[in-house]
This record gives C-alpha cells, sequence and structure tokens, in this order.
C-alpha cells in the first residue's frame, strides 16, 4: 500500500515573503487558521501542501538538502513569465529528454521548475 505524500513543511524567518513567493509564482492559496503559527498554502492543481512553520532562532535557513520540484510543461516559458513578474531562474538546463532551471525562495530554499514528468 502506498500514501500520498500529503504536506510539506518548510522552517522560514520570512513567512510573508514566502506567502508571496509560493502564492504569486506558482498558485498556492493560502489558508490561515485561528491560533496557528503555521501558514498553509494549498496547490490549486492538487498535490501536496506547504506548511510555512517559524523557524527557531537556531535553525539557519536554506541549508536543508531538499528541492522542491513543479512539475512546468513548458519551462522557457514559465521562466519568462517569472521574471516579468520579478522571479529570476538560473540557466535551463537540458537533461536526458527534459529541461529544468532553478532558483531560491525568500528562505534561500532551492526550488526547480522541471519538465521531467511530461516526457513520454
Amino acid at each position: 500500500m502506498t500514501f500520498p505524500l500529503g504536506r510539506i513543511v518548510i522552517y522560514t524567518k520570512k513567512i510573508p515573503e514566502m506567502v508571496e513567493f509560493y502564492s504569486l509564482h506558482f498558485g498556492f492559496e493560502v489558508v490561515r487558521l485561528e491560533d496557528d503559527r503555521i501558514v498553509e498554502l494549498r496547490p490549486a492543481a492538487g498535490g501536496a501542501a506547504l506548511l510555512l512553520h517559524p523557524a527557531s532562532k537556531g535553525q539557519k535557513t536554506g541549508q536543508s538538502l531538499v528541492k522542491l520540484v513543479f512539475d512546468v510543461e513548458d519551462v522557457e516559458a514559465f521562466c519568462r513569465n517569472a521574471a516579468k513578474r520579478g522571479l529570476v531562474f538560473g540557466p535551463v538546463h537540458r537533461a536526458d529528454r527534459y529541461v529544468f532551471a532553478n532558483t531560491k525562495d525568500p528562505s534561500g530554499n532551492s526550488v526547480s521548475v522541471s519538465g521531467r514528468a511530461f516526457v513520454t
């Protein structure tokens, strides 16, 4: 039996910036529960939700070994449109039969857009 991945917790000291980043560039809906310090970002198209959790003073940002990868059919077009909204990706890389590009979120976490899911 397999279980779907439901949520990914991201520890951050920049919750407002992270909310804006993921909602503006990747279409997440912001959900805030009363008296909850965690902000939930729900994807409009399905998939795992992101939980933005306040980082403790001892946690350093951007040092995890995790990268969030968003499936995008046309990576180059997505990167051009993202640049118009102020999100700059690095170069588009070609790997086997798909392309991808990388950037960082406001907390320094690695984020990628990839066409791998659309390879047939």
